[in-house]
């Protein structure tokens, strides 16, 4: 239960005044539920209104306060022109604007030969500039109601349909409602940074009230950014702990079946596969439970790696499972992963949501007899009916697609099993920090002998013509080609037309060569499309990134992304990496839509000069920050509100260190300061690690 002293904070949002259930919904689309939410929404600037002047004193632009009389009402001649008012000071005249005036409102608002106090931007015009007018006031108040107007107010990013207006008023009485909270940081930190108080710094960035104020509003963030932080570290440290005490087993196999599957292998392992098998040994030989994530570019034989891990369980005699993010991928692995066991003899199941009645239950007795020593599958795998005969080993490939939980609850299936994460999508240190700060991690930094680099060209899509004309040269040499079409939720009819009509135009050209590939699909239609292709009986794949993780067509060497502007960085590096795995040169054509942004000129250019996903990783965090570069927006992990990990590195370093600290000392957050801390755990939504502590 969270403690009572933070009920202010987790109320709804309608219990605020001027939110009513419309304005709440809109509010939850914005930033989220609670008022908690609405107070880690931030603003991202200021309008000062402090300006109190007169008509003839006004600046030519501008934000300013005055005091004005209403002589005369000129209502819009035509539906399209504008609603004139008519207002005067002892020092002149000034014309008020509006357009689409509703109903009265300006009559009302603006009664004749009432003094009013106005405030909003001014425009002068006219010949030197003696004319002056305000368009649409932001404040129309009579003189008992002038506190209504701000001296500075909060400029939030809004949603369609909600005001500034109303957001700043309700954050400014959920600011005053806000209950004292004990302190949590250590006060020698605090006052080495020169940082105020929780509530303190939410008052200041959200309603500075005079210059002070203002200057101080970047060490009132930093404060809560590293609030924020320190949440995060904390929570993972938590949990790490909980995996930590859950005492692993000791999984030591005899090499046997592994040593057959290597001696069956066409190739030998690069020295980052032998390292980090290694490392994943050691871990596996320990009593401690596994917890090691391994980051491996596109191609760099992560698979190989998490299979010798699993013959391993298998030769202790156990069972491992490996768990995949899409059907397409499942298939891979067990495509890839059943022929490589069964030269140790060895047997692999599938198990994907698609397997229904028979089929299904058939798979399920082998897994629940331990048949079954390798079972690969989709979120299938978490399903209540999946029992395992003895599951030491749990593996899942692509992890940011999954949440925290999802992967802990994999694990609970077998008795304290190991767990091993891998990533094809390379992670910035600091989002390795702050995402899987509760593992151990490993690099396969080293591609595979006889991988050649990939030419990468920029093109505009005005030379889309051209390209189609040179894909003859390249189906001419028996080569396949991937052409990706982008898909983005808000337009996906648009986008899903752009990909058809396309598949149409390379149809028309290279009759009965070219399948289309994207989200809308069945999965069986998908997989039949997929497999035609891998199997060589298309030449051209026209898909929606679909096709982004783990497809593996060795004769694929041309990939052409069309507005590849539109994509991210690291997306852009996946897609890339599904050509070059075969013997021949390839190319990767990147194509743009004008007039470029300068962030996807430089994503485009980057992409041109390096093939190193983590250089790669780096940039992208750079140029777009943590949410987008992890597709935490869209996979329900934590996405920062406050903090911004592409400039508040410092800050992460201090808190990673900070919980460090904290768990060496007080792990079960009993003292003073743990209790406190507990509180900015479930402040942040953290409410899962305070669980693994003993009381509450």
């Amino acid at each position: 239960m969270r403690p009572e002293i933070l009920f202010p904070f987790f109320a709804s949002l309608d219990t605020l005044p001027g939110i009513g259930k419309k304005t709440a919904l809109l509010c939850e689309k914005l930033c989220g539920s609670t008022v908690a939410d609405l107070l880690f929404h931030m603003p991202t600037g200021f309008i000062d209104r402090r300006l109190k002047t007169t008509i003839a004193k006004a600046p030519e632009t501008g934000v300013v306060t005055l005091e004005v009389v209403t002589d005369r009402h000129i209502p819009a001649p035509t539906r399209k022109s504008p609603y004139r008012v008519i207002c005067h000071d002892d020092t002149g005249t000034i014309q008020i604007v509006f357009f689409h005036a509703f109903g009265n409102y300006p009559a009302q608002a603006l009664p004749i030969g009432e003094k009013r106090f106005i405030s909003g931007k001014v425009e002068r015009y006219g010949a030197g500039k003696q004319q002056i007018q305000m368009t649409h006031p932001d404040y129309i108040v009579s003189e008992t109601e002038l506190e209504k107007i701000p001296e500075i107010e909060s400029v939030y990013p809004l949603t369609a349909g909600l005001s500034g207006k109303i957001l700043n008023k309700a954050i400014r009485t959920a600011i005053s409602k806000m209950p004292a909270l004990p302190d949590w940081q250590d006060p020698a930190m605090t006052r080495r940074e020169n940082w105020p108080d929780f509530q303190t710094a939410l008052k200041t960035v959200h309603a500075p009230e005079n210059e002070n104020d203002l200057q101080k509003t970047a060490s009132a963030k930093q404060r809560l950014a590293y609030d924020e932080l320190l949440a995060n570290q904390l929570a993972l440290a938590l949990v790490r702990r909980r995996m930590r005490k859950a005492s692993g087993r000791q999984i030591k196999g005899n090499g046997k079946i592994r040593k057959a599957v290597l001696d069956a292998l066409p190739f030998l392992l690069t020295g980052a596969q032998i390292r980090v098998i290694k490392e994943i040994n050691a871990d596996m030989d320990a009593p401690m439970r596994m917890l090691r994530l391994v980051q491996g570019d596109v191609g760099s034989g992560k698979t190989m790696v998490a299979l010798m891990a699993m013959l391993n369980a298998v030769e202790a005699g156990f069972q491992a499972a490996l768990m995949a993010p899409t059907d397409i991928l499942a298939n891979q692995h067990f495509a890839t992963t059943s022929k490589l066991a069964a030269a140790g003899g060895v047997r692999t199941v599938l198990l994907t949501g698609r397997d229904k009645g028979k089929k299904r239950q058939e798979i399920l007795d082998q897994i629940a007899s331990g048949q079954a020593q390798i079972i690969i599958g989709t979120h299938a795998l978490f399903s209540e009916d999946v029992t395992f005969k003895d599951l030491a080993l749990t593996v899942v490939d692509e992890q940011h697609k999954f949440g925290v939980h999802q992967r802990l609850s994999l694990s609970e299936k077998g008795k304290s099993a190991d767990m091993l994460v891998m990533t094809a999508t390379p992670i910035p240190r600091t989002l390795a920090l702050t995402y899987y700060g509760d593992m151990e991690s490993s690099q396969i930094d080293e591609l595979p002998p006889g991988r050649k680099p990939i030419a990468t060209r920029v093109l505009p899509s005005s030379r889309l013509d051209e390209v189609a004309a040179a894909l003859k040269r390249t189906l001419s040499d028996h080569n396949q080609v991937y052409w990706v079409c982008p898909l983005v939720e808000e337009s996906e009819k648009i986008d899903l037309a752009a990909a058809e009509e396309r598949f149409e135009y390379l149809n028309r050209l290279f009759p009965n060569r070219v399948g289309l590939v994207h989200g809308k699909m069945k999965g069986n239609e998908k997989d039949a499309v997929m497999q035609r292709f891998a199997a060589g009986e298309l030449d051209i794949l026209v898909a929606t990134t679909v096709i982004e993780v783990g497809v593996d067509v060795p004769n694929a060497t041309v990939m052409v992304i069309e507005h590849a502007e539109r994509f991210g960085l690291a997306q852009l590096h996946q897609l890339r990496g599904r050509i070059g795995r075969g013997e021949k040169a390839s190319t990767c054509l990147l194509m743009y839509a004008d007039p470029l942004s300068q962030t996807a000129k430089a994503r485009l250019t980057a992409m041109r000069e390096t093939q190193d996903g983590f250089k790669i990783a780096e940039e992208d965090l750079t140029l777009r920050g943590a949410g987008e570069v992890l597709g935490t927006k869209q996979s329900g992990q934590p996405d920062f509100k406050i903090a911004d990990l592409a400039t508040d590195q410092n800050l992460l370093k201090m808190a990673c260190n900070d919980a460090k600290y904290i768990m060496n000392i007080d792990a079960e957050l009993s003292s003073e300061r743990g209790k406190a801390l507990r509180l900015l755990l479930y402040l942040f939504g953290k409410d899962e690690a305070v669980k693994t502590l003993k009381a509450g």
